[in-house]
């Protein structure tokens, strides 16, 4: 393999590197992007938020997924023993996009990667990022080996890490640190639903809440595959035993609200299991190279924030490097670290305000408010940068402020 010289390298092709590779492509910059896995690959992750939309639509990716005909996410509803949550996101306090997809990552990601090679870029898969080093200036030089376990290098003025759960850089610069989200864990599957319920009951994403720390996603595709899976405390999850298909079989039994729908369907794979997948890094970004989605942060599926953080990151990323490029001044510190920070302090307090119980009092015995349930939608729906919001702008104090309110009226 010969060597290669270009403006970015980016590593990994999820969303936050297609993202990233678009806009810089769109620019004029020369990328390359690098990918581990061939595609289409699966990866979980499958309930997007309108947010993100914001994102595909700015770099050219809108039209190539819309072809597909994802199953639209118009809102979503939590469910806790008889009692119902529902949000609309076309009832949010921000204004943006009120719908958005639940999609086989597999196939949205897949759709991505061939648009962007028709736009030429170069994707290269099967490749594995062995080693990099970096330059005074920036530049790096990064070793990366084929399928055929060939080398070569790229030279390159600037890295994106895009590789999610791979989590190159971190790895490779000792970037990792302890996330401060609980430790939780996840099994899940598809399944195919020959007798899915006629309309919204059948296609609408559902969290069933069991108990503070366990819960159960209900997400259905077009394509009539529906992901199934549990959220709990690592030693719930264990507590359940035999093969990851008796495990999550036996946990299907936890749901009233589902099990009878699923209690006969086959898995159309073996369950996967992610023990304590919450992540966090000790900085962002570095001379010479930035870390985008799931590589830098991962907090918590209950919200499905993973892929807006990835393509808020990617394309912010994309952004002040083209500006880097063309000889202009990037705070990094301020315009990218600060700025992701912000976004993702915000559902860090939702996650771990959910995992206290607190936004639960709020969802199934305080949402009677409609200006309080808009400003809570609009969080859901992924615009958390949006401080005309109080629950954004107060988020660190808001959610337990309220559920203390809702008791206290309560008598509790």
């Amino acid at each position: 393999m010969k060597d290669v010289q270009v403006d970015v390298l980016i590593i990994g092709a999820g969303p936050s590197g297609c993202v990233a590779a678009a806009y810089l492509n769109k620019q004029g910059v020369n990328v390359k992007v690098i990918e581990k896995s061939v595609f289409p690959r699966f990866v979980i992750g499958e309930s997007l938020l309108p947010r993100c939309m914001d994102h595909f639509e700015e770099v050219d990716l809108l039209d190539c997924l819309i072809a597909q005909n994802f199953e639209v996410k118009s809102g979503a509803r939590f469910i806790k023993g008889d009692t119902i949550c529902e949000f609309d996101f076309s009832e949010k306090y921000t204004q943006g996009y009120d719908w958005t997809w639940q999609a086989p990552r597999a196939d949205f990601d897949y759709a991505l990667t061939e648009e962007l090679k028709k736009k030429g870029v170069d994707i290269a898969f099967k490749q594995e990022v062995i080693s990099v080093a970096f330059n005074k200036d920036g530049s790096s030089q990064t070793t990366v080996k084929t399928e055929n376990d060939e080398t070569f290098q790229v030279q390159a003025k600037f890295i994106i890490d895009s590789s999610g759960y791979g989590r190159v850089l971190p790895r490779l610069l000792n970037l990792d640190k302890p996330s401060a989200i609980p430790e939780h864990s996840s099994i899940f599957s598809h399944v195919k639903e020959l007798e899915r319920p006629a309309g919204t009951e059948g296609t609408f994403i559902t969290f069933d809440v069991l108990d503070t720390d366990t819960w159960f996603w209900v997400i259905p595709f077009s394509n009539g595959n529906t992901s199934l899976g549990f959220v709990g405390k690592t030693e719930f999850i264990d507590s359940f035993k035999g093969t990851p298909t008796d495990r999550l079989s036996e946990m299907l039994k936890e749901s009233s609200y589902y099990y009878e729908r699923f209690k006969d369907v086959d898995f159309l794979f073996e369950p996967k299991i992610i023990q304590n997948y919450s992540k966090s890094v000790t900085q962002l970004y570095g001379k010479g190279y930035a870390l985008t989605g799931n590589s830098a942060e991962f907090l918590d599926p209950v919200f499905s924030s993973g892929v807006t953080f990835a393509t808020e990151s990617g394309l912010k990323a994309a952004k002040l490097i083209t500006k880097e490029l063309q000889n202009e001044s990037v705070d990094w510190e301020k315009e990218y670290a600060e700025y992701m920070k912000k976004g993702v302090s915000v559902f860090a307090s939702y996650v771990k305000e959910w995992y206290t119980g607190n936004l639960q009092t709020i969802f199934f015995e305080g949402t009677d408010n409609p200006d309080i349930k808009k400003q809570i939608c609009a969080v859901l729906a992924g615009y958390v940068w949006d401080e005309t919001n109080p629950f954004v702008k107060n988020h660190d104090r808001l959610i337990k402020t309220l559920a203390n309110i809702i008791r206290m009226d309560q008598g509790k």
